[in-house]
């Protein structure tokens, strides 16, 4: 116990380090007009390259992160978190770059942009285009992948990678309030977080927001009513999950649905939307997957109170489950789903307090295996064998999964000394009603505290 109380200490000490550097370096010379580092050092990339003049955005980040795991658990994973998956080890999340021509949107005239983006880091595994799994869901067949990012770096670096979440066209169609179509590969408009880094209050991502697809491949419309209500609709392709996370060269002869609707106050300060993807699991079966988002928003006391709640659910029908042996080999129609909730507050200009709550379900022990980064990184070899690049092959007996549910509680600050550098300080609790799935399959429940800077270009 010592121990463990002595490593948070020296952890706090690194971390009040850190913070202090920029309190006392930068903040001093600071003005609120600088957008990024560049831009404060006076070396802003779209002045110096010219695109300014053609409307081009060039950007980036650089989030890097560590965590404190009470359990200390021996495999240094943190459960079935994502993202900030390690135990005491720092890691450099996102690199994150950037290349956008954004379009004006609305009735008067054609437009044409879009967006590249490029990713290196530790975050890269759940950003890749992993919708089609390495075995099929139900015959446990092995799968190819597809080739889009998932093979861009060595495997035998074991957590960082490349990924590129987002290549596509963007048009504006003058026809009626004018239509937004977007054409290419795009993150998924289900749900509440981000995988970008400067998007999200909370270091660590909820399992509403890790068991959502977040990429698609296809193609997404969106057409704004009037100024309450817009209603979006697409079809993605490329994936054996039922359109999430699809790739560029596999499964394209299944298509699957995308979209829903949004309505949004006429102060901008409450919405309410609901976005959905359904279709065929893959092109060889047509059972249904599916999942849909509900997003409630609304703010208080001048827009410095802001709170959120989502609904989620998901559903694969006729999938090998964890009870697949113990049931004589029956298929079963399994379901994901939980809510999440948001409280955040502005304490004053540079400084805001969040809570986050949440109750998720895995129904049928189908979503949740140990590190989701092994199941991410899990390829069959020429032998036939299923091996986990990024884990010990046998992972999967050391985290037993089975249908549970699962809770968590996050508490956090977000501090800005600069326009341009969020730190996020982050105190997290965990516990599974029917599982023991953290430490290496030991406990029941972790505490992690973790902390990270971001800073954008």
């Amino acid at each position: 116990m010592f121990m463990a109380l002595a490593r948070l200490v020296r952890f706090a000490w690194a971390y009040a380090l850190l913070t202090g550097l920029f309190s006392t370096g930068f903040q001093a010379s600071a003005t609120d007009t600088t957008s990024g580092l560049l831009d404060y050092l006076g070396a802003g990339i779209d002045q110096r390259t010219g695109f300014q003049r053609l409307g081009i955005r060039l950007g980036g980040w650089v989030n890097a992160s560590v965590t404190y795991n009470a359990s200390r658990p021996a495999d240094n994973f943190n459960g079935p978190v994502s993202f900030n998956d390690r135990a005491g080890e720092p890691q450099m999340n996102q690199f994150y770059l950037y290349l956008e021509r954004a379009i004006a949107g609305g009735p008067n005239e054609w437009d044409v942009g879009g967006r590249f983006d490029f990713m290196y880091g530790t975050d890269t595994i759940f950003t890749q285009a992993y919708g089609i799994p390495y075995v099929d869901p139900r015959t446990g067949r092995p799968l190819n992948r597809g080739h889009w990012d998932l093979h861009l770096s060595s495997w035998s670096d074991r957590f960082y990678g490349i990924a590129l979440p987002q290549a596509y066209a963007e048009f504006n169609l003058p026809m009626g309030n004018g239509i937004v179509v977007k054409a290419g590969h795009f993150y998924t408009p289900l749900g509440y977080e981000m995988v970008t880094a400067p998007d999200n209050f909370f270091i660590t991502r909820p399992y509403t927001f890790q068991f959502n697809p977040f990429t698609h491949t296809g193609i997404l419309s969106r057409y704004a009513i009037d100024a309450n209500w817009a209603v979006s609709a697409g079809a993605v392709t490329g994936s054996a999950t039922g359109g999430g996370d699809g790739t560029w060269d596999e499964q394209l002869g299944n298509w699957d649905f995308l979209g829903g609707g949004v309505w949004t106050s006429d102060d901008k300060s409450d919405s309410l939307s609901l976005t959905a993807m359904a279709g065929g699991r893959s092109e060889r079966f047509g059972d249904l997957w599916a999942i849909y988002s509900l997003v409630g928003k609304t703010s208080f006391l001048d827009d410095r109170l802001h709170y959120v709640i989502e609904h989620t659910h998901g559903f694969a029908d006729q999938v090998q489950t964890t009870n697949y042996t113990r049931n004589g080999g029956k298929l079963e129609n399994a379901q994901w789903y939980g809510i999440a909730q948001w409280l955040t507050y502005a304490l004053e200009e540079h400084w805001s307090v969040g809570l986050r709550a949440e109750w998720w379900r895995d129904n049928n022990g189908f979503r949740v295996s140990g590190p989701p980064r092994c199941s991410g990184s899990m390829n069959v070899n020429g032998a036939g064998e299923a091996r986990p690049y990024a884990c010990n092959p046998d992972f999967s007996t050391v985290y037993p999964f089975q249908g549970s549910g699962y809770y968590a509680l996050t508490v956090g600050l977000n501090w800005k000394p600069l326009n341009w550098v969020i730190l996020r300080p982050n105190a997290r609790y965990d516990w599974s009603d029917a599982i023991k799935i953290f430490d290496a399959g030991k406990r029941s429940d972790q505490f992690l505290f973790s902390a990270d800077v971001t800073v954008t270009f």
